[in-house]
């Protein structure tokens, strides 16, 4: 027995769908970043300036992919086959993205490596105007972001991704500064190997969430044997089995669960305030519960899994 009552999740539930104009303005900004370095890179030979223009590029694709998975994730219909619709796609974004950083991170480490055996010549003065630009508009971009980072798993992986660029911009400039002050070569691979060590750890964490989203475990932050015992403790309660808490994308949980009641308890009742629980208690408002009368249990029982 169920609550009568529509589970269904709105297209704009995700914590993602609410930033998706910040997104296509992060990606413009990008764009402008990625054809200013590329230009000056290329009429200057800058190797400094290339690098960093594929890793902006890189960047702006990942920063499109959480985009695409958004917007997917809206559109997509829900029907008996999707009854979840295609919200997992942001979580496939959010690894993706978490895989091409530590693609790129792996990179950037690798030509830094090669180029402190023999460090390229780098024109101070285009490399430090370029990376000002570039640094502007990731500063702005990390702003729009920020907000997002904070509730959407998917927002928080092209944060990251700005976040990198902006390393990298603050990395060619100091690089650009050097080599225009006291033409130091050198500066350019050891804050490129600097860059790629700060992006690296970030990028495990991203990838770590998402895959305990896609594994379906409980949120890091949610104690399930303490929604047991608070289910355990609603009026009529007799015991909780088959309790399973799991995450469908950012900001979006979910909970089933199997309650066992007294012969004389109201099951209406029970399944109320048991959801009123779930609700206020651990801000489970999608949770389906199944509700027996003692000895009702044997199919579960029988269940090898």
């Amino acid at each position: 027995m169920g609550q009568g009552h529509d589970h269904g999740v709105s297209a704009a539930g995700s914590a993602s769908g609410r930033y998706v104009g910040r997104l296509l303005i992060v990606i413009g900004l990008g764009l402008v970043t990625f054809i200013a370095q590329l230009l000056v890179g290329l009429s200057t030979s800058s190797l400094a300036l290339l690098s960093d223009s594929a890793h902006v590029f890189t960047d702006v694709f990942g920063v499109t992919m959480a985009l695409v998975a958004i917007l997917l994730a809206r559109k997509a219909a829900r029907s008996a086959a999707r009854s979840y619709g295609m919200y997992r796609a942001e979580v496939f974004a959010a690894l993706f993205n978490a895989v091409l950083l530590f693609a790129v991170a792996g990179w950037v480490i690798y030509e830094a490596i090669q180029r402190l055996a023999e460090p390229p010549e780098v024109p101070g003065l285009p490399v430090a105007l370029v990376a000002v630009v570039g640094l502007i508009m990731n500063v702005i971009a990390l702003l729009i972001l920020r907000r997002g980072a904070e509730h959407s798993l998917n927002v928080r992986g092209a944060y990251l991704e700005v976040m990198a660029d902006m390393l990298g911009s603050i990395g060619v400039l100091v690089s650009g500064v050097l080599t225009l002050l006291f033409g130091w070569r050198y500066a350019d691979p050891a804050i490129g190997v600097a860059i790629g060590v700060f992006v690296l750890p970030r990028a495990y964490n991203l990838g770590k969430q998402a895959l305990r989203i896609l594994f379906q475990h409980a949120p890091p932050d949610l104690d399930v044997t303490r929604v047991d015992t608070s289910l355990t403790a609603v009026t009529g309660v007799h015991a909780v089995h088959d309790l399973h808490i799991w995450t469908l994308t950012s900001g979006m949980e979910v909970a089933s669960a199997h309650l066992v009641i007294a012969d004389d308890a109201d099951p209406g009742s029970v399944l109320r305030e048991a959801q009123a629980v779930l609700a206020e208690t651990y801000a489970l408002e999608h949770a389906t519960l199944q509700v027996e009368k003692p000895g009702g249990t044997a199919n579960c029982e029988k269940l090898s899994w």
